[in-house]
């Protein structure tokens, strides 16, 4: 009945660990290294990377988005953070490498303690940030070794069979999309680059690159990016360094309107000419290469770093950004509430598999006629599935859906008005006790989010213990962010702002920002509520000293009844509750389709009427 086209179910292959080890320690050894460390990254520090750049996933099994591992001659490591212990555990060879967790020991602070004195530990300058390669560096010299760049990377040396680079096609964005021209960003850019004293600005992170010239590629799975790095200098015309063979002539000419376009070849040849030159660049301290650095400086230039200039411009969205999210969000409440009242027809019959939901919702997407690509593969974890925070079901872990549990579905999409994300937890059966009451503390924490009030310049640090205060009160927490930043038709997961502890960003009016607590009990269940929220103009308050900000919520769908407990609700989350549920109804009655609109109104129902 349905089908996935946008998603893969299979199992990925068992990596060779033990021969590839072994031939990386005899590279290794050749180039009198003692140890290397590789991260899962690529030039641009993307979240998601092409099959090109996985290196981390071919050495060690770990298909993760975040992770490091580190080899030495008599022992290998992989660090992954508390969202990915348990996948690491599952997909790696244990007797290969060991894991741990890098919320309790970094990297760093492991090879500060345990590389032997006169150690060369071997680095990829590419696939490291000016502030990594520092951070290492100083590892290395509290140990009394020595950080080593290691060009062309090692792994690469030994990786056979490894994937072509990709050649997505590039894609103009539309203004009726993008709300400002290419010309005027390029101008708000430069100006930003005047201010900061430099003279020019490389742009390394793709999604600031798919922002500044209204472009889209299609170079990584579930996100329209294309790769590549642009140098806009503080007088001249900025330059685009991309494959020819992504540009059709129509796009070519589009971006030439506003700036030059050369191959990827010419930007190390250009990067190092402004070395020459004796100029000051800036480099973006969390994209931005050592390799960058090295080029420039060798050569004879000047590097500054720190927060790039585009990434504040692409976070705060403009009112044609901001209608484009409520239509795409209205749009994809639509399919997912068709999803919701299927779901409620066919999993009580206990025939559902995880893969049969996945297969389901991304259909019900499609069927909206404007769907783009998946906006990051759908976790969709039934009972003990459910607490591996960021599960991916394959044929092999595929467990079918029983009377009894809970089921998490974390999922989003990709439309070219508005990028979307969305999980839900449904009860399905009668949930138990246990169920409904860390549910309840996780609604309530995603509430007092939803109605917060804050004065202009509060960061995300400032209001994430919010989401956790319920939780908190019972002796229990969750291992992830409360809320990420979302793109508008680019990464799901865009920086600078957050809502966690180490969300530093003051949120600003026009950011859009996930809401996300959640609790996860291992071997049981998991439960996880998210919304996605803009950052409007607060109500006013009188007396007030400060600008006030609040939080729109964007995503429209209902939240499961059945695994409230009223009990543990204060009259004033259940008129936020109500209040919710009426607006969704409101807005997506009459467009889901017959068989879902009584679901639906029963589905949103106030509290109060049982």
């Amino acid at each position: 009945m349905f089908e996935a086209r946008f998603q893969s179910f299979e199992d990925p292959q068992p990596a060779a660990t033990g021969p590839r080890l072994q031939a990386l320690r005899t590279e290794l050894d050749r180039r009198g290294l003692t140890a290397f460390i590789l991260p899962r990254a690529d030039r641009h520090q993307n979240e998601y990377v092409p099959p090109s750049e996985e290196r981390l996933a071919w050495l060690t099994g770990f298909t993760g988005s975040a992770g490091t591992a580190i080899i030495l001659a008599d022992r290998a490591l992989l660090f992954v953070d508390g969202r990915y212990t348990l996948q690491a555990r599952a997909q790696v060879d244990g007797s290969a490498f060991a894991i741990l967790n890098s919320g309790e020991i970094t990297p760093e602070r492991w090879l500060e303690a345990n590389l032997p004195q006169g150690a060369r530990l071997g680095y990829d300058p590419w696939l490291h940030t000016v502030e990594g390669a520092e951070r290492l560096s100083r590892a290395c010299a509290n140990a009394g070794a020595t950080l080593v760049p290691a060009e062309p990377n090692p792994v690469d040396a030994i990786w056979t069979d490894r994937p072509a680079p990709p050649l997505g096609p590039v894609s103009l964005h539309d203004f009726r999309f993008a709300g400002e021209y290419a010309s005027s960003k390029l101008a708000r850019i430069v100006a930003e680059i005047e201010s900061l004293r430099a003279d020019a600005l490389v742009i390394s992170d793709p999604q600031a690159i798919a922002w500044t010239f209204n472009i889209r590629g299609a170079d990584v799975a579930n996100a329209p990016l294309p790769l590549g790095f642009a140098i806009v200098p503080r007088q001249g015309r900025p330059t685009l360094y991309l494959d020819g063979g992504k540009l059709s002539n129509a796009v070519r000419h589009g971006i030439e309107a506003v700036a030059d376009v050369r191959e990827p070849a010419q930007f190390i040849r250009d990067l190092a000419a402004l070395g020459e030159a004796h100029r000051t660049v800036r480099l973006d301290q969390a994209t931005g290469a050592d390799a960058l650095a090295r080029i420039i400086t060798v050569s004879g230039g000047k590097v500054t770093r720190g927060p790039d200039p585009v990434a504040m411009m692409k976070a705060v969205k403009n009112p044609v950004e901001i209608e484009g999210a409520r239509a795409a969000h209205r749009r994809d409440g639509t399919a997912v509430a068709n999803f919701l009242a299927w779901f409620e027809r066919e999993a009580p019959r206990g025939q559902l598999t995880e893969i049969d939901a996945v297969e389901a919702i991304e259909s019900f997407r499609r069927d909206t006629g404007l769907l783009k690509d998946v906006s990051f593969p759908t976790i969709a974890g039934s009972g003990p599935n459910g607490a591996i925070v960021h599960y991916r079901v394959t044929r092999r872990s595929n467990r079918t859906i029983k009377p009894g549990d809970l089921f998490l579905i974390d999922s989003g999409a990709q439309y070219e008005d508005g990028t979307t994300d969305i999980t839900r937890t449904i009860a399905v059966g009668e949930p138990q006790p246990e169920m409904r009451d860390r549910f309840t503390r996780v609604l309530k924490g995603h509430i007092a989010i939803a109605r917060m009030i804050f004065p202009d310049g509060t960061t995300g640090a400032q209001i994430d213990p919010f989401a956790r205060q319920h939780l908190w009160e019972a002796g229990l927490d969750f291992d992830h962010g409360t809320g990420h930043g979302v793109g508008s038709y680019l990464s799901v997961h865009e920086g600078p702002a957050r809502i966690s502890k180490l969300g530093t960003t003051p949120l600003k009016r026009g950011m859009i920002l996930s809401n996300e607590p959640g609790y996860y009990k291992a071997g049981a269940f998991g439960i996880r509520i998210e919304n996605l929220v803009l950052v409007v103009e607060g109500p006013a308050v009188s007396g007030s000293e400060k600008p006030l900000n609040a939080f729109e919520t964007l995503t429209l769908a209902p939240i499961d009844r059945r695994l409230i407990d009223r009990a543990l609700l204060t009259p004033t989350e259940t008129e936020w509750i109500d209040a919710y549920h009426a607006r969704v109804a409101e807005a997506l009655a009459p467009l889901v389709n017959a068989e879902s609109r009584s679901w639906l109104l029963a589905a949103t129902r106030p509290l109060s009427a049982g």
